[in-house]
């Protein structure tokens, strides 16, 4: 099957525009000319230092707009819709993290479940030509058959966060059915990357390296039988999105509604991770790093390996991901020694 092109005629809405994924999409939509409408609620779940440098990057681009909206703001969302018509949305909008659902639910009630009604409803109202949404590996659970397909069972979450990512592909495959809106949903595998969320491992484990802290591995200490990932580099996870956009999907029953994996496909031990950072900021810095290690036990809510079958992904994007945590943690690197200064 072959894709098509980007339209550079439609208008894109992204939510979450000022996050990590929605940042590096916007950007990639308007290096090709699109026109972007940028909404997110800057919220301060992580520094949002941050947030702004990644809209400060994006105010070139003449056709760039932002609005500070919540997705879960039913009314301002509705008039985002009213005034832009937007032909393309891009869900990233949502409160991410599983250990965080387990402090506190209700945000991820409100942004992830609320919220994303909020969007089907005002894609019904004023039609799209494609829903793109995020859903995330977390729907996998503690599935031990891998890798994983989009076929597998998923009835079993391990945190609310996972339940409200398997949530969405419900609500969306319903309204799919109910009023013809193409939806795709995009199961993501780890995403990593410069301009990341300092909530994920690898950016926390770079702060406490120059804080002088130690970092926690929540392994048991049992490289035997580690924890593994599939580390998936930003700019493989927007190549993705990106080849999708054009493409509204066809599912099974003639539903609209189709979900895909974004991963490597090729999971790494959590400690090989960990050892890759530790010689990519030392090329960064020109000098060793190595993390002062503290060994605790595995986390509610944390599954021992995501794997991604991206086989659906590539019959219908013509695309496999593929860039080496090598590569995309040694780009990290670069990044945070410079953006932060340190020496």
């Amino acid at each position: 099957m072959s894709y098509n092109q980007l339209d550079l005629n439609k208008t894109y809405l992204i939510t979450g525009a000022a996050g990590f994924i929605g940042y590096f999409l916007s950007k990639k939509l308007l290096e090709q000319g699109c026109t972007v409408i940028g909404i997110d609620n800057v919220n301060d779940y992580y520094d949002v230092k941050l947030k702004h440098t990644r809209l400060e990057q994006m105010e070139p681009y003449e056709k760039f707009t932002f609005m500070k909206v919540d997705i879960s703001d039913k009314e301002d969302l509705t008039n985002v819709f009213k005034e832009h018509k937007p032909n393309i949305v891009v869900n990233l909008a949502a409160q991410a993290g599983v250990r965080y659902s387990i402090e506190n639910p209700d945000v991820y009630m409100q942004s992830n479940v609320i919220g994303f009604y909020n969007i089907l409803e005002a894609c019904r109202h004023y039609p799209v030509d494609h829903l793109v949404y995020a859903s995330s590996s977390s729907v996998y659970g503690a599935n031990k058959k891998v890798p994983f397909e989009e076929t597998d069972f998923v009835d079993h979450p391990v945190s609310l966060y996972a339940a409200t990512k398997k949530s969405n592909e419900l609500m969306a495959h319903t309204y799919s059915h109910l009023y013809n809106i193409s939806a795709t949903g995009l199961r993501f595998f780890t995403v990593y990357g410069p301009l990341g969320r300092p909530d994920m491992a690898y950016f926390g484990f770079a702060n406490k390296y120059f804080a002088d802290e130690p970092i926690k591995i929540f392994n048991n200490g049992d490289f035997e039988r580690d924890l593994y990932r599939d580390f998936t580099y930003i700019d493989d996870i927007v190549e993705g999105i990106e080849r999708l956009l054009p493409n509204p999907s066809v599912g099974e029953n003639n539903v609209p509604h189709k979900v895909f994996n974004i991963g490597n496909n090729n999971p790494e031990k959590l400690m090989v991770f960990i050892e890759t950072l530790e010689k990519c900021l030392s090329n960064a810095l020109g000098r060793e790093v190595l993390f002062e290690k503290i060994f605790e036990p595995i986390k509610p809510g944390d599954v021992p390996a995501t794997y991604a079958s991206t086989d659906l992904l590539q019959q219908a994007a013509e695309f496999k991901p593929e860039i080496s945590i090598e590569d995309g943690l040694q780009k990290f690197s670069d990044w945070y020694v410079d953006y932060y200064k340190v020496k």
